[in-house]
């Protein structure tokens, strides 16, 4: 580590020897003062496509294709960025002439790493409006996937990546970075960060493996680790999300939670993955998804929620993903009815639409279900979302029972309490993935949480009324079942007194949105967790009854309750 200090030129010559000597990438030399220096280089792309045995006028229409999606100048930046992305993806469609088919000629071998053309540039000008330099650029096959600022190490990442978004500024090098999937900063005090086209500064992400290992810069360990050539080309083609205008990267957690995930697939084997809240468990459902369709021809795709709002959620969330064709069912019976065709492949459902309000005898309805269960075509995997809330009572079962051959795959954001954990461990099988909210915390993903004890007194205004009201109810009762009740009902004081209780705790809310700095100023928010929906709505009353509340905030009442769907 006695390298720390060293100047930017100096860890430049590291990292490109760090390129060529142990990741395998050819290295083109410095571009300084070359002319035509392109995101598409044509003839390192040509070269390589007729490697691959296609004809002259199919690498040329491929080509002219990817030119033009590349520099629409009709679009922006995200859109020409995509349109790219889905030719990388899935090839060029390439008809050479009238009444022949149309054939793909695909730019990237994405399941022979190898068999691909990797290479990096040095000092690469970029000329446009105004003329800027990446330190390196990472190409495959001549198409430029890779950008590398790399700054002294008492210079900021912070500098690297805001030189980076401002050469994706109309006004300098726009065009360069429609076909860019990885943007990077880096510096030897501070490691390695990274996003793709857009990615907002604070936003940059940090990778993650093998903390232990500290034999070498983090810089170098985590360029070793995504440029991988298997890993870089795996990155780009199963973990890329267009979502509803922001391109997204995945976080290592959300990386090494769809790679387990992906083998408990394999095997059909059921488990649970728990992020802690706020991590992007949304974000990990979609690409997991979408793996599962593109990997299993036979597979369909049931995602099971327990809100309204939750499963408008993720129908919409999918929907920006670009997967349109995802059916909302509108009961029990058609999810089932439709999981019996052989489309729609993906749906998405409510836990309650499961139920039967009109069974006396549980474990027979379960009985008869199990002796009849629902004919399903394809190889079915039913997604649960907050399975710590949705599968502990008895839908779980009913679920189970309809769909026997099912892989499970839960998914929560909370800690699984002790009561819980047997039950949800037995629906679903062991944790394939955990992150937790300290690692959260860490990785600056949430902000921790902060607590403030408050008490609120709770008295009752008059002793004799309650033992009046518990003589009057109890007069048939003997002494020793009258002392069992008292046992029981101990808390009655605080039942009776709850109203003047919540009168308090909605006045310390509002006095605390008046004075808080960041509450006032509206920048910042608040939860009410409360110990049940009926409580929950009893202070959602008292809060809207208050005319001072629509002045200082609008909020959500949340409740932290133990939902139960036994019907």
């Amino acid at each position: 580590m006695n390298n720390i200090g060293k100047s930017e030129r100096a860890t430049q010559n590291r990292i490109i020897q760090l390129f060529r000597d142990q990741l395998d990438y050819q290295y083109l030399g410095e571009w300084i003062d070359r002319a035509g220096n392109s995101n598409i280089e044509e003839n390192l792309l040509n070269a390589w496509l007729k490697k691959q045995g296609y004809s002259e006028a199919q690498i040329s229409k491929a080509i002219h294709t990817l030119q033009i999606e590349a520099n629409n100048h009709s679009r922006s930046l995200y859109e020409n960025n995509k349109a790219v992305y889905n030719l990388l993806r899935y090839g060029v469609p390439v008809k050479i002439e009238a009444g022949k088919v149309t054939e793909s000629v695909h730019l990237i071998k994405w399941n022979e790493a190898l068999k691909n053309d990797f290479a990096i540039a040095e000092e690469v000008t970029l000329r446009g409006n105004h003329e800027r330099r990446p330190d390196v650029i990472l190409y495959v096959n001549g198409i430029a996937l890779g950008v590398l600022e790399l700054k002294n190490s008492r210079v900021s990442i912070g500098d690297g990546i805001r030189q980076n978004l401002s050469n994706q500024q109309p006004e300098f090098n726009q065009w360069f970075f429609t076909t860019i999937q990885f943007v990077f900063a880096g510096n030897d005090s501070e490691g390695l960060q990274h996003g793709t086209i857009g990615t907002p500064e604070k936003f940059f992400l940090k990778w993650k493996e093998d903390e232990s290992d500290n034999t070498r810069f983090k810089l170098d360990k985590y360029l070793l680790r995504i440029c991988e050539k298997n890993r870089f080309l795996e990155l780009i083609h199963d973990f890329v999300l267009f979502d509803g205008g922001i391109k997204k990267l995945p976080r290592v957690h959300q990386y090494f939670g769809i790679k387990a995930a992906q083998e408990y697939v394999k095997e059909h084997k059921s488990g649970i993955i728990w992020h802690t809240q706020g991590s992007g468990k949304s974000i990990v459902m979609v690409l997991l998804a979408k793996w599962i369709l593109e990997n299993n021809s036979a597979a369909r795709i049931a995602i099971i929620t327990d809100r309204d709002e939750l499963d408008s959620q993720i129908e919409r969330v999918f929907h920006e993903a670009g997967e349109k064709d995802i059916y909302r069912t509108s009961s029990g019976h058609d999810l089932i009815t439709q999981l019996s065709q052989t489309t729609p492949r993906l749906l998405c459902s409510l836990v309650q639409k499961f139920g039967r309000r009109d069974v006396d005898d549980f474990d027979a309805f379960l009985k008869d279900l199990g002796n009849q269960p629902s004919k399903t075509v394809g190889d079915i995997f039913v997604f649960i979302d907050e399975c710590h809330r949705t599968q502990s009572g008895k839908l779980h079962k009913v679920m189970k029972a309809m769909l026997p051959n099912a892989t499970f795959i839960g998914f929560t954001g909370t800690p699984l309490l002790k009561k819980d954990k047997a039950t949800s461990l037995e629906v679903f099988g062991k944790y394939i993935h955990t992150y937790k909210f300290s690692e959260a915390v860490e990785d600056e993903i949430v902000l921790d949480l902060v607590y403030e004890a408050r008490d609120i007194d709770q008295e009752l205004g008059s002793q004799e009324k309650i033992d009046a009201w518990f003589e009057a109810k109890t007069k048939g009762l003997n002494d020793w079942q009258k002392e069992e009740l008292k046992k029981q009902w101990g808390t009655m004081q605080r039942v009776l007194s709850s109203r003047a209780r919540m009168d308090r705790v909605v006045s310390d809310i509002l006095f605390d949105f008046s004075v808080k700095p960041r509450l006032s100023s509206e920048r910042g928010n608040a939860i009410l967790v409360t110990s049940s929906i009926y409580e929950a709505c009893k202070y959602f009353a008292l809060l809207q009854k208050n005319t001072v509340q629509r002045e200082v905030c609008n909020y959500n009442i949340l409740q932290s309750i133990d939902q139960r769907y036994d019907t």
